[in-house]
């Protein structure tokens, strides 16, 4: 027969174990809602509704711009979202899907310039730090009049 202190003893481990894992998780998860939280609201008052004054509450204290038609910068966002009220003024992004790991959030979007077009697919990704946003890459592709299968962008 098998003692039973040392299965005692190897479940108590991994039991703790379980529960350390789970509570370092805990915190983790909550980070990425957050971050979630910080970069749709963000996208919210600087895309949807044009508003820099609301969108500078998100900002960290640099904004670094990864596309290479904006400016670096809060100066640079305020310029964006000028141009957005100047040229589209209807134009709206809806967020299909958000993905968060480490610092980043990910913002999968079909945007819509009110043009009667069917809009563009776009991938913002935000680096957020400290409930700011800090950092932006953005990817955008055009959907097209007639696509060449049915499984549609989003």
């Amino acid at each position: 027969m098998f003692p039973t202190r040392p299965i005692r003893f190897t479940a108590l481990l991994a039991a703790l174990a379980v529960t350390a894992i789970a509570s370092a998780a805990a915190p983790a998860d909550a980070t990425l809602e957050a971050n979630k939280k910080v970069a749709i609201a963000f996208y919210e008052a600087a895309i949807n509704n044009k508003d820099y004054e609301a969108a500078t509450k998100f900002l960290g204290p640099f904004y670094k711009q990864h596309n290479p038609t904006a400016q670096d910068g809060a100066e640079g966002l305020k310029g964006f979202i000028d141009f957005l009220k100047e040229r589209f003024p209807t134009q709206k992004g809806e967020i299909k899907r958000v993905i968060a790991e480490g610092d980043l959030v990910v913002l999968h979007v079909h945007s819509t310039r009110g043009d009667n077009t069917p809009g563009r697919a776009i991938v913002d990704i935000f680096r957020v730090q400290n409930g700011k946003v800090v950092e932006h890459w953005d990817v955008i592709q055009d959907i097209p009049e007639k696509p060449v299968n049915n499984n549609g962008m989003f």
